[in-house]
């Protein structure tokens, strides 16, 4: 066994053309352009209008942590991957840690579009039951079972090339749900006249923990640097993904709270007239992430599952354990059918360990200077005792209110 302080990264030499600035600023924003718009309207409806303060306040921290994981990397030129910095910071111990929670991030995004299927399929079809043998399902827990049997031959893909062709319908998604949600404010005439509340103390954990999965694309941000021409522009790629995406959240945010008010949804798709063409376009295009993004995120936990040492990595073992995976999502999904109390879990637990505590804990580690009292290191306390209050009350609030709605 390898020093458990020892890389597991090969270095050839050779140079590495990268992608350009660009590219990688592409790259970042589809990283941070998931499922969570759908919830952004409902986030400050939870809150209320002063709650965008909150959105701001947390973009600008995970875009710092952003900057703190570049610096990580800036001294160590074979960090490649979140997991090594881990692993340089706290060695095998440190990297397994970040690898479990991302790898349970994943699995319950998986979930999630699962949900998120089944509760828009719903709206599609209200009335429609699915015939399996003698058994009849309906409604929600119908259509999650479907939308798995569909998505379950993507899963087996096993070439990330390959998936490529399957995710690349997904990128121009959140640009038709806004057309189609202010398409049906303007034009069909919903109207934009709620005025909703200044704010809401009570649901500002939720607020919290649904704001900062909006902003969870760190996991990926060491390998989107990896892969830069010119690694030294890495943070203005951050800047503009912040600030672009914060522009886009805040946009759907304000104009789905004025239309619909404290009356919204999890997912504002469900808000939308049942018989509208507009409305039918965006939960169409919905649908699309789930079925083009679902293999893409499994696949890096059937991955380490199958190089453990326990299999052999044939394609029939391969395609057991992922098959194994998307029946796991798919219990999950069905027992606990809460899309926005999900998330809010996700954003609360996870995605706060992954975005705000463990980038500061890494970077103090590795950079002793760091550790010196100035303004840096207070701007580090700051953020780990926001990030561990988020921690703590946004889980309890989650996970209180799943337990009630079961």
């Amino acid at each position: 066994m390898e020093n458990q302080n020892q890389l597991q990264v090969s270095n050839t030499g050779q140079p590495n053309k990268g992608t350009n600035f660009f590219k990688t600023c592409f790259n970042g924003l589809n990283t941070l352009s998931g499922v969570g718009i759908l919830s952004m309207p409902y986030a400050l409806s939870q809150g209320g209008w002063l709650s965008l303060i909150l959105l701001l306040v947390i973009a600008m921290l995970c875009w710092y942590t952003g900057l703190l994981l570049q610096r990580c990397m800036d001294g160590h030129p074979l960090i490649k991957s979140y997991t090594d910095i881990g692993e340089v910071a706290f060695g095998y111990k440190g990297r397994a840690m970040i690898a479990i929670l991302m790898y349970l991030e994943l699995y319950l995004v998986a979930v999630e579009f699962l949900i998120l299927e089944g509760d828009n399929l719903e709206k599609l079809f209200p009335n429609m039951n699915i015939k399996i043998a003698a058994f009849q399902i309906g409604g929600k827990r119908g259509f999650v079972l479907l939308s798995a049997l569909v998505i379950l031959p993507t899963t087996w893909l096993r070439s990330m090339g390959a998936l490529a062709y399957v995710s690349v319908g997904g990128v121009l998604a959140p640009i038709i749900l806004i057309g189609c949600i202010l398409w049906v404010g303007q034009v069909d005439g919903v109207g934009f006249h709620e005025r909703g509340q200044l704010v809401n103390w009570g649901g500002v954990p939720t607020t919290f923990s649904l704001f900062t999965f909006c902003y969870c694309g760190h996991a990926v941000f060491p390998t989107l640097r990896t892969s830069m021409q010119d690694k030294s522009q890495f943070y203005k790629v951050l800047l503009v993904c912040f600030v672009i995406s914060t522009m886009t959240y805040g946009s759907i945010a304000i104009t789905g709270y004025v239309m619909f008010g404290d009356d919204l949804n999890s997912q504002i798709t469900l808000n939308l007239p049942s018989k509208k063409i507009s409305t039918k376009i965006a939960i169409y295009t919905t649908l699309i992430n789930p079925f083009t993004k679902y293999a893409v995120i499994i696949t890096p936990i059937a991955n380490a599952i199958e190089h453990t040492k326990l299999f052999n990595n044939s394609k029939a073992i391969s395609i057991l354990i992922r098959t194994t995976i998307v029946v796991s999502t798919v219990l999950v999904a069905i027992f606990i059918p809460f899309f926005g109390y999900v998330m809010a879990f996700i954003g609360a637990f996870l995605s706060v360990a992954v975005t705000l505590l463990l980038p500061c804990l890494c970077y103090l580690k590795i950079n002793k200077a760091a550790r010196q009292f100035g303004l840096e290191l207070m701007i580090i306390i700051g953020i780990l005792l926001i990030g561990s209050f988020i921690c703590v009350v946004g889980t309890f609030t989650s996970v209180k209110q799943i337990v009630n709605h079961l």
